[in-house]
């Protein structure tokens, strides 16, 4: 059952939209957003990038210990011998980003149109600031610390004389639908995109946006739940700390802002040119 659309007013005409021009506007802005996001990432190894991502991470962590918060190491390794558990959380990491996000946006086109561009504007804004928080700001992710890899830590840990904070990477360890590891994958995963982190904008729009479509107690119920998974599901699968989620909450209060603004702007400009001249 569909909620009020209180979004803008309650007398708002649904606005003029085509399924085709959207996925066509949606589609076309994540495919720049993923074949770009990288361009400052992780490609640039070649530069003092894997050093800056991993004393960017180290920052983070420490803020985390000084608020007395800092328990991802613990969280992980208290689930890692469950490797069926663990598995399935990688799986979530890698399909419910997607299938959740455009299951709610299909949703909200079909039922409460009204509501559609502003959400709409919401999420992509919030995706475009996170690929400049990406740019200025790499973390190098729980999982890669102690990575021997070309993208991990283990090289600069072994050159500072740090010891091995014990994170585990379990895509590869105990696999999953994909890995970053996997040729396609490599190329376009930026691997220091970890704050702010875009399963928690995402995950939390997804609420945000379901609690307006749906009066049902049980729906609503794991609407609110869902944010609080994927905070879980990054943590335990090592791919973000839990301040990368925060970041991520910030992120889409910015962008909401960002998305109410142009849907009232826009609002305005067809008003102007609806309006009878003189």
């Amino acid at each position: 059952m569909v909620a009020e659309v209180e979004e803008l007013s309650p007398t708002k005409a649904a606005p003029r939209l085509f399924w085709w021009k959207e996925v066509l506007l949606i589609g076309a802005f994540y495919m720049i957003y993923t074949f770009s996001r990288n361009r400052f990432g992780s490609a640039r190894l070649g530069d003092s990038k894997p050093t800056q991502a991993f004393d960017n991470a180290r920052h983070l962590i420490r803020i985390e210990q000084a608020l007395g918060l800092y328990h991802e190491h613990a969280i992980q390794h208290f689930f890692l011998s469950s490797r069926w558990f663990i598995w399935l959380w990688n799986v979530f990491y890698g399909t419910f980003h997607f299938i959740v996000t455009i299951g709610l946006f299909v949703w909200m086109y079909l039922r409460a149109r009204p509501m559609f561009t502003k959400w709409r504007n919401a999420i992509l804004a919030t995706t475009a600031l996170a690929l400049v928080g990406f740019s200025l700001f790499p973390v190098m992710p729980p999982r890669l610390l102690d990575n021997t890899s070309r993208y991990g830590g283990a090289a600069i840990e072994a050159e500072r004389n740090i010891d091995p904070f014990g994170f585990h990477d379990t895509l590869v360890e105990v696999g999953g639908l994909w890995s970053f590891s996997s040729g396609t994958m490599s190329k376009l995963s930026n691997q220091y995109a970890a704050m702010p982190s875009l399963h928690c904008a995402w995950a939390t729009w997804c609420a945000l946006v379901g609690w307006r479509l749906t009066r049902r107690r049980w729906a609503r119920a794991l609407l609110v739940i869902y944010p609080f998974l994927t905070l879980f599901c990054i943590v335990v699968t090592g791919n973000h700390y839990w301040i990368d989620g925060l970041g991520g909450l910030a992120t889409l209060g910015i962008g909401f802002a960002i998305g109410h603004y142009f849907d009232v702007w826009n609002d305005a400009r067809l008003a102007r040119r609806s309006a009878p001249t003189a």
